[in-house]
């Protein structure tokens, strides 16, 4: 009786090939991975996390607990460029809050290659030759970090001055202009008005005028704080079309 079993199993062999048990789990496996992806699209880092080290311990490449894991190498996709059309609609908006608020003698608004740019008169935050903000500034300050601190930017302040020698010796406009930017950076940090982590300050003293320094008009005008809104990436992948003219050859 078992030699005729024996033979039974003999002549119809097994169900499936042994691999196949193998390539099935993997098969599934995969699915499950792809389908937990597209389900944790907006899921935080943590739940991210788990579920990453779980798929990984279910391949067998990594025995340890990936939450624990301080070496964690799960990279979160960080946000794109903002579309130009998001821009615009974020410049509008802004530029009728300024004129809402009677801003717009103290506060010019103006697009720069995909950046939108805050200019703030020198007259209105410093005194001529110095570094430490006038009496008043802070209000304009306050106002400046109502408009922007809602908008998806990170924001450099930057410095510039006219021609004129700076009057301290050992000290050069670029210096001035330096001193100010983080003078105005400094005073958003203490007063908690903006997150340190979207601020950066930069001097660039004489050398980005607006207009020559060719009148006391002119230089009163060059003489300036500006905010600059960036996007999250370089303008030229937002806007493709818009070329620096200062890259281009003279021919």
């Amino acid at each position: 009786m078992a030699r005729q079993k024996r033979k039974t199993l003999k002549k119809n062999g097994p169900s499936a090939p042994a691999w196949m048990v193998t390539y099935s789990d993997m098969v599934t496996l995969l699915l499950t991975f792809f389908v937990l992806m597209l389900s944790m699209a907006e899921m935080d880092k943590i739940k991210f996390q788990k579920a990453v080290g779980s798929l990984k311990g279910a391949f067998g490449i990594m025995k340890s607990d990936p939450v624990n894991d301080p070496k964690s190498d799960v990279v979160l996709p960080t946000v794109g460029v903002i579309p130009y059309d998001m821009v615009q609609r974020l410049y509008d908006q802004l530029l009728t809050k300024i004129k809402k608020l009677d801003l717009n003698r103290d506060i010019e608004l103006v697009t720069d290659r995909g950046a939108m740019v805050l200019r703030v008169k020198e007259k209105i935050l410093f005194a001529p030759g110095s570094t430490s903000l006038k009496q008043g500034a802070g209000a304009v300050l306050h106002k400046v970090a109502d408009l922007i601190s809602p908008l998806p930017f990170e924001i450099r302040i930057e410095g510039h001055t006219d021609d004129t020698p700076y009057g301290v010796q050992g000290q050069t406009n670029w210096d001035l202009s330096v001193q100010r930017a983080i003078t105005v950076l400094r005073y958003y940090v203490e007063h908690e008005l903006l997150s340190l982590d979207r601020l950066s300050a930069v001097g660039f003293g004489d050398q980005r005028p607006l207009l020559p320094n060719d009148s006391k008009e002119n230089r009163s005008l060059n003489r300036r704080v500006e905010f600059v809104l960036e996007n999250s990436g370089d303008y030229r992948e937002a806007l493709p079309y818009l070329i620096d003219s200062s890259e281009q050859l003279p021919f």
